[in-house]
């Protein structure tokens, strides 16, 4: 795959994009015209950094309302027309994007588009130059691909050709099936763009919603292979227009676009024709452990708070200051090291996640797709005794270490050979439910992204949670059999309990962890009994419960006693399923702990965390801000 970004995708001045797109690892740049109306460099200036860069200038766009107008307009157009073809033979490429019409004053007849798009083509042509028609969307005649590429077709002019943008294709959901009347050789670029479904204009949806292909639900796969299926060898350009993006790093938004492109090249929700060829996505077939940097204090009023949920220190590291809580199959790995990145960590961050372990089943294929990603490998120091763990960058600095499923014994028995406590042999928690992480808005559809194009998981629908403060954005991805689940969580709202975390956490990370119980009310009551400081919830909630869903009333007095949360759907056959929940309250001031029942449930309880939100906000001294 050639790949190729447009420069109006990110954010900054046009020299500091092109760095950006070069650093990310593009074949290829589009020129938008407003990047090149603003920079002081002139067109062969920026040929220049192009060239140095090692970016060819794949396209200049766009050229607007050409086709189909009266007089003087068209003379005035095609002058507009000669004066872009300077700039691009300056600039140093040969293509240049036309736009279908949104001028009141073009003319619907076809011929009168044909004849003005041959004689485009012939003026280009004089200038070694091509012309790619593009349908908008929302073009007042031409807003379809299929009748631009009729137009194209009948034009029958080697300069002019066809752009194919997914965006204007899949947003008037145009069956991708039509791409294959296409001749390859006269479609000249392919455009991309994902975007969620929205029900509103659709320029305003295309200039604020486009987000990278992995990101939004636009049927991408079909639309790709429909493409790769006629033989189309060019540049696939990512066009997008997003708020959040124009706010966030350059080289961060470059680098998820180019890992965007390399998802879709090996299929997004499942495997392309070119998926063979390339490194697999990983599979992750458990989470292994959570990692807390601490020091020893923090460390044992996190011990605190794990032993009332059935945890114990069930073995010491062989050479380092970090110690194993276990319980089930969970493992807790307690890092109060003097120095390394978990030292950092803690340094920065206080005590709080700085690590994840996934079980995989084929380590070097997940570094393989980490490398193909660029996603940025993390090495530090190691005794020559101990395990080799490999691990990546991963969200807010912190590491995801990838496991060897067949060696994870191994592992525990030779890194931990000093036995603490005995391993709970009645746990009450079996396994990681899931980890929910907090992130800047802005960043939310990066990780999402690092989610989905790293490992085989899928994304549940994207929700908008109701905080007193102010409204957060909740997603989850999930591996398909729900070993693995993690919530990505952002908000705007700067004294929603999301941003608060983000701006005295300095950072994204865990805000909670999710453990599962098979009985959740013998669970919390333990805990209780324990000491486990619990988070309350009024019993105002409990009485609604009885009263909208018949729960029963000595249910609902259990439930408010243990301070349990509850929701029920029902599933695909029609049966109903139920989740019981319930919170700690905050460790340092940071990270919390859930404990979740499912009985057939699969979702996370999205009813309730208004509810749960709200009884946060109360216990301020929980919460910094």
């Amino acid at each position: 795959m050639k790949t190729s970004i447009a420069t109006v995708s990110i954010s900054g001045t046009l020299d500091a994009k092109l760095q950006a797109i070069a650093a990310a690892g593009y074949d290829g740049a589009e020129i938008f015209e407003n990047d090149l109306l603003s920079t002081d460099m002139s067109a062969r200036d920026v040929a220049a950094l192009m060239r140095d860069l090692g970016l060819a200038c794949t396209m200049f766009q766009p050229f607007r309302d050409l086709e189909g107008l009266p007089q003087p307009q068209r003379v005035r157009a095609f002058d507009r027309l000669e004066r872009k073809f300077d700039v691009m033979e300056e600039l140093g490429t040969d293509l240049l994007l036309v736009c279908s019409s949104c001028s009141p004053l073009a003319d619907p007849d076809r011929a009168r588009t044909i004849a003005d798009l041959h004689e485009a083509g012939e003026r280009a042509a004089k200038r070694g130059l091509r012309i790619g028609y593009e349908a908008l969307a929302w073009g007042r005649h031409v807003s379809d691909h299929r009748d631009a590429w009729s137009i194209v077709r009948d034009t029958d002019h080697p300069a002019i050709g066809l752009v194919l943008d997914s965006f204007h294709s899949l947003s008037r959901k145009i069956p991708s099936s039509s791409i294959g009347d296409i001749r390859p050789e006269k479609l000249f670029i392919v455009q991309v763009a994902d975007a969620p479904v929205l029900d509103m204009d659709l320029l305003q949806w295309s200039r604020h919603f486009r987000s990278m292909p992995g990101q939004g639900d636009f049927p991408l796969d079909d639309w790709a292979e429909a493409i790769r299926r006629t033989g189309y060898d060019g540049y696939w350009s990512l066009e997008i227009f997003n708020d959040r993006f124009r706010a966030g790093s350059a080289h961060g938004v470059a680098l998820d676009g180019y890992r965007s492109l390399r998802l879709l090249q090996g299929g997004i929700a499942r495997p392309s024709a070119e998926a063979a060829a390339l490194p697999p996505k990983a599979r992750p077939i458990g989470t292994e452990f959570i990692e807390f940097a601490a020091s020893h204090e923090e460390a044992e009023t996190l011990g605190e708070m794990l032993r009332p949920l059935g945890f114990r220190p069930t073995a010491r590291h062989r050479s380092k200051d970090v110690t194993r809580w276990q319980q089930g199959a969970i493992n807790i790995v307690i890092n109060c090291e003097p120095e390394g990145l978990a030292h950092s960590f803690d340094v920065v961050h206080g005590a709080s996640v700085c690590a994840i372990g996934l079980a995989v089943d084929d380590v070097p294929a997940a570094l393989a797709r980490a490398d193909f990603l660029r996603v940025p490998r993390f090495t530090q120091a190691a005794g020559p005794d101990e395990w080799p763990i490999p691990s990546v960058r991963a969200v807010g600095g912190s590491l995801l270490y990838f496991v060897d499923a067949a060696t994870r014994e191994a592992m525990w028995a030779h890194e931990f050979p000093t036995p603490l406590e005995p391993v709970p042999q009645a746990p009450l928690l079996t396994n990681i439910d899931h980890i929910a992480q907090t992130m800047q808005y802005e960043e939310f559809l990066s990780w999402l992204l690092f989610y989905v194009a790293l490992f085989d998981v899928s994304k549940t629908p994207q929700l908008e949670i109701a905080d007193p403060m102010g409204l957060v954005q909740s997603q989850a991805v999930e591996s398909a059999d729900k070993s693995v689940r993690f919530t990505l969580n952002g908000s705007l709202a700067a004294q929603s309990l999301s941003s608060r975390f983000i701006q005295n956490y300095f950072g994204a990370g865990v805000q909670h962890v999710a453990f599962a119980t098979p009985d959740a009310f013998a669970a919390a009551e333990a805990a209780a009994a324990q000491g486990l400081p619990r988070l309350g919830i009024p019993r105002n909630y409990h009485d609604d419960l009885e009263a909208r869903l018949g729960i029963d009333p000595a249910l609902a007095d259990r439930m408010a006693a243990d301070d349990m949360l509850y929701d029920r759907a029902t599933d695909e056959s029609g049966h109903d399923t139920e989740y019981f929940q319930f919170y700690s309250r905050a460790f340092a001031r940071r990270v919390f702990f859930e404990v979740v029942e499912r009985r057939g449930y699969a979702g996370y309880g999205a009813a309730n965390a208004p509810i749960r939100l709200a009884a946060q906000a109360r216990h301020k001294s929980d919460f910094p801000g």
